[in-house]
């Protein structure tokens, strides 16, 4: 019976001491644990040997090529006893084999040029953003010397997806929170008889703060991510050439109209979220504290001024059109293919929700004295 099993013996022929294959070299044969692991031995085994005969070789396919090619270090001993098919197969491996390049040593010269490629792409992007800004700014004159002849069903359209749609995931996070907050300082507050300041807390943490930022980060992972991934794949479609070659405007056409409703729907957003967190804090507080509704009601304008309320608006104004630019810069800079986009969509929201935070920081620094 004819000895399939694939090894490698250590032989003295007329060519020298050399490393002869016996055997079957195919996947079917190798694919035995033992024959593999047998295999692998011997490969470690003979590594210094220069000369090899595959020439008993019962038959091999690319996956024993494959094989041998890696045992031999991906370069050919001093000599090879091959026929003609099993050299040509194993040149043939050789040459699709892709070897991993060895790691560079990381020198001052190349931390230098990384930073600099990096700040070259951060001044790109910042480049493209004011000159994205100042579209819109002239954009803008346009619609008001010429009205009637606005995007107005664009805008419309705009404001009830970023807005209407929005208002149902927006309530129920918002008096959720509202909730949440209520509870953990009632346990507080309780311990040193100030159940009545919770009013004054929940007020003002939620109208001037986290209303607007609840409502910032929630419309920047909802709608952001639409903004880039819709103006991303007109990208792909090559919808965005098709407009230019057609001297349509890009921005009054696509920019514009989800900046300004952005700008009008983030507001009210704002106003709907805190309102809803107030409620849920309401029930929280009558149910953990016994503060009823009424008094609640009656107790939050005392607390609260009114300038806080026009700040948090103010506030959701910059929220809306910084938010509705991002994800309108990362669309038109996204390639033609989906892993572009993929990409931009991501770095959209992470960008956008990052800036909200830090613009409430800033606004909070800025308005420290106001409606306090």
């Amino acid at each position: 019976m004819e000895d399939t099993q694939p090894r490698i013996a250590r032989e003295s022929t007329p060519e020298g001491v050399c490393a002869v294959l016996w055997g079957r070299w195919t996947a079917a044969d190798l694919a035995a644990p033992a024959h593999w692991a047998a295999v692998q031995a011997s490969m470690r085994a003979h590594r210094a040997t220069t000369v090899w005969d595959v020439r008993q070789v019962l038959r091999m396919d690319h996956a024993g090529a494959q094989l041998l090619w890696n045992g031999w270090g991906h370069q050919w001993p001093q000599q090879v006893l091959a026929l003609p098919a099993q050299h040509a197969m194993l040149e043939r491996v050789a040459r699709l084999t892709e070897v991993a390049p060895a790691p560079q040593a990381t020198s001052f010269w190349t931390l230098f040029l990384r930073l600099g490629a990096w700040v070259h792409a951060v001044a790109g992007q910042w480049l493209d953003a004011v000159r994205l800004l100042g579209q819109l700014l002239l954009d803008i004159g346009r619609l008001l010397r010429k009205p009637a002849k606005g995007p107005w069903r664009d805008i419309s359209g705009h404001l009830y997806r970023i807005g209407a749609t929005a208002l149902p995931i927006t309530a129920l996070v918002g008096f959720l929170i509202g909730v949440v907050l209520a509870y953990l300082m009632s346990q507080q507050l309780r311990q040193f008889g100030a159940d009545a300041f919770i009013v004054n807390i929940l007020g003002i943490s939620l109208i001037r703060e986290l209303g607007p930022v609840l409502a910032a980060i929630l419309i920047a992972g909802r709608s952001g991510s639409a903004i880039t991934a819709q103006i991303g794949v007109m990208r792909v479609t090559e919808e965005l050439d098709a407009m230019r070659v057609m001297g349509i405007a890009q921005g009054y056409r696509l920019v514009m109209p989800r900046a300004l409703a952005m700008a009008l729907a983030m507001p009210l957003l704002s106003v709907w979220t805190t309102v809803a967190a107030l409620l849920g804090g309401m029930l929280a507080s009558d149910l953990a504290m016994g503060l009823t509704p009424a008094y609640f009601l009656s107790a939050l304008p005392k607390a609260v001024q009114l300038s806080n309320l026009w700040l948090a608006m103010g506030k959701s104004v910059v929220f809306g059109l910084m938010i509705a630019l991002i994800g309108c810069h990362y669309g038109l800079r996204v390639l033609p293919n989906t892993q572009s986009l993929g990409q931009g969509t991501t770095a959209s929201v992470v960008t956008s929700i990052t800036m909200v935070i830090l613009v409430d920081a800033l606004f909070a620094v800025v308005f420290k004295d106001i409606g306090i």
